[in-house]
């Protein structure tokens, strides 16, 4: 989550809900966010809610799960007193930081505690997020074993000189060997990339590609690089040390990266995330062969904050949203384990979102999945400009005779101005 936390009302002691929460809430699914805040060093892009050992002001790691756990305690009795409905969790997502610079032991107990407060869902999709040089093959088998289903790799580029000004530490090499480990474990696997790096040329974004398609990964995303002030790159860039990040070679590479998925058998399903198609996969049982069950490879977790269902997100600076109420806790682990051992609910300041409010997000977020918004949803305004938005080969025609907003390829590029369209700005 990012280490900026907005202005807003205090957030009560107890952590308890108003009842507006209760509202739709059984047609709403539960997802649960672990944010894990410790790195071995700082990458110079990055502005998440992270720290290194020299950052701790006197937290420890090794007391960070114990802490987690009772949020998480917290969490099962809140959603309870709150008049909410019991549900299991659909989705978990331990994210960072880097989850895996904890004993597996910890991941696996904050895990079981979750499936104490709430239980998981039939199938449901647990994931971690890990760094190619932070985990090994006894550690993908432990977290399978733990019940992990999936792990996405920071794997950001297959070009040493992009990683190091990223500041990235590990061995381009060492990628092949984790997703090896993660598929005998029995994890999907999915890959994150970063395009656009100063000094990365389109060739290097190429061999990027070259590598993380010969892992065959079951779901990949990429992001542009953005530079957020008040970054180590940021100041970099500032005195002139490091080039400003180009926009077109940036759409030059978005371009590039969805023709050569596209050609691989992957479907991009929101503006940086594509996965492979669904596949049948029959079950035996006993001799008997049943009907195909089908593997969908999307991040359900990720698809679930764009759709506006619920989650709790536990861990210093972590972001959580129930039935159109948003909180985020304390950001230091200092400042949250003193939360955590006095009783106290670590959040810091909450908003109820209006209507309004609500209507402009569900816009916004769901444009960005392919199957996501209905032009009925949108008002007067915003319904007339979607032929236009045609017109201008932004949103696909066919879908929109089907009732549903689909970027174009070119849309994808300007989605901020399509939004603006949409919502009539």
């Amino acid at each position: 989550m990012p280490s900026a936390l907005p202005l807003a009302d205090p957030a009560p002691a107890d952590g308890l809900l108003p009842h507006s929460v209760t509202d739709d809430a059984a047609s709403r699914n539960l997802g649960i966010y672990v944010h894990v805040p410790f790195c071995r060093v700082r990458c110079g892009y990055c502005d998440f809610n992270t720290y290194t050992s020299e950052e701790l002001r006197g937290a420890k790691r090794s007391d960070y799960a114990g802490q987690a756990i009772e949020e998480i305690a917290l969490a099962g009795r809140v959603l309870v007193q709150s008049g909410l409905p019991e549900r299991a969790a659909s989705t978990v997502f331990f994210g960072g930081g880097t989850p895996t610079m904890l004993p597996v032991t910890d991941l696996a107990e904050m895990l079981a505690a979750i499936v104490v407060s709430w239980g998981l869902a039939p199938g449901a999709e647990v994931t971690t997020e890990a760094n190619p040089d932070s985990v090994d093959r006894d550690y993908l088998f432990a977290l399978k074993a733990a019940g992990f289903t999936r792990v996405s790799f920071g794997m950001q580029s297959a070009v040493p000189h992009v990683l190091a000004t990223l500041e990235r530490t590990h061995d381009p090499e060492r990628v092949p060997l984790v997703v090896a480990w993660a598929r005998e474990a029995g994890l999907q696997v999915s890959l994150d990339l970063i395009y656009g790096t100063p000094g990365e040329s389109i060739d290097d974004w190429s061999a990027s590609l070259d590598a993380a398609l010969a892992q065959n990964p079951d779901h990949l995303s990429a992001y542009a690089l953005i530079i957020e002030d008040g970054t180590k790159l940021a100041r970099q860039i500032r005195r002139g040390e490091v080039a400003t990040p180009d926009d077109d070679l940036q759409a030059d590479m978005y371009e590039l990266l969805d023709a050569r998925l596209a050609a691989a058998g992957y479907d991009w399903y929101e503006v940086s995330n594509w996965a492979r198609a669904d596949v049948a996969v029959p079950e035996s049982v006993e001799g008997t062969v049943r009907p195909p069950a089908h593997t969908d490879y999307k991040s359900r977790h990720n698809l679930a904050y764009w759709q506006g269902h619920d989650w709790w997100g536990v861990g210093p600076g972590a972001h959580s949203h129930v039935g159109g109420v948003r909180w985020w806790n304390v950001k230091h682990p200092a400042a949250y384990a003193e939360r955590i051992l006095s009783g106290m609910s670590p959040a810091a300041g909450r908003e109820t979102l209006d209507p309004e409010t609500r209507r402009v997000e569900r816009v916004l977020l769901m444009t960005r999945i392919r199957s996501g918004l209905r032009i009925d949803e949108l008002e007067a305004p915003g319904r007339l400009a979607v032929a236009g938005l045609i017109a201008d080969e932004l949103i696909n025609a066919k879908a929109a005779l089907r009732g549903s907003v689909e970027l174009t390829l070119r849309g994808r590029l300007l989605a901020d101005a399509v939004v603006r369209r949409l919502l009539a700005e």
